[in-house]
């Protein structure tokens, strides 16, 4: 299920809408999206308004999210005018750098 969270691409805003009716009735995994944070999602879960939280951008953005969440480590930019389309097959999806850390 997707929140419309997000006014513009960089703005959040508190939605009126809940998922909250959706939730109480469906008994499947309940996985949501819409332009959450670690902070955001961590909450989502811990209210129980969902099992899970759906991180497009920041996914493509961060091939090792889950690692950088567990750290609280610094999130690498995304850029969307490389998302869909690009004269670079490589720009993109391929090109952002991973957490240097010690294992």
């Amino acid at each position: 299920m997707v929140e419309p969270r997000m006014k513009t691409a960089s703005e959040v805003f508190e939605c009126t809408e809940s998922l909250t009716p959706m939730r109480k009735v469906f008994e499947g995994t309940f996985i949501v999206a819409g332009g959450y944070t670690r902070e955001d999602g961590n909450k989502a879960v811990a209210e129980g308004r969902t099992d899970l939280v759906a991180y497009g951008r920041l996914f493509l953005a961060n091939p090792d999210l889950p690692r950088r969440f567990q750290l609280d480590a610094p999130l690498n930019k995304y850029d969307r005018t490389s998302f869909y389309t690009s004269s670079d097959s490589v720009v993109g999806y391929t090109d952002y750098p991973f957490l240097e850390t010690e294992p």
